[in-house]
């Protein structure tokens, strides 16, 4: 029979940008002066109302908590290790941690990418994280080279027609 049991995930790149750091310092903040406070309240109130085996606001509530507080722990080990980028490389030709990629594929079509760190992702946004493997296979590079990225369903080669640096 397996058990429940899987290795440790290798933590993400320390690396994020100034307004991701901000972004993850207001919500812990948040979550704790804010949303955890008004959650225990509700839960001392659904204990107080007696049997808690029966109690679906009690376990609710203590569901709640319990989710505020790993992703508290989260947060909290993240801020202690990330590596704040605010500043681009010295030599802005080359792709790099926050660097915004214009890529034309196979199809002809373009896309533009930047490349952030793993809490600032955000595929609407086109937020890449650093680990993923299309900003692996970019980093290095400059505009006229090209990646090839094995996805999932094909291997595409993207070919590297912009590079800059800024928000």
């Amino acid at each position: 029979m397996m058990g429940r049991w899987r290795p440790a995930e290798k933590p993400g790149s320390p690396y994020i940008t100034a307004e991701g750091a901000s972004r993850l310092r207001e919500e812990a903040r948040y979550l704790w002066k804010t949303l955890r406070p008004e959650v225990v309240q509700a839960l001392a109130a659904a204990a107080a109302e007696g049997d808690r085996s029966e109690n679906a606001e009690y376990t609710y509530r203590k569901k709640q908590l319990g989710g505020i507080d790993r992703r508290l722990r989260y947060l909290g080990k993240r801020i202690d290790i990330m590596k704040i980028v605010d500043r681009p490389p010295a030599d802005r030709s080359v792709i790099r941690f926050g660097a915004w990629v214009t890529l034309s594929v196979s199809s002809g079509d373009r896309m533009t990418y930047r490349i952030v760190g793993v809490d600032e992702t955000d595929a609407g946004k086109g937020f890449i994280s650093i680990d993923s493997p299309v900003a692996l296979a970019l980093l290095g590079k400059t505009v006229g080279e090209s990646a090839d990225v094995e996805l999932p369903e094909r291997l595409e080669r993207f070919e590297i027609v912009e590079i800059r640096y800024g928000t």
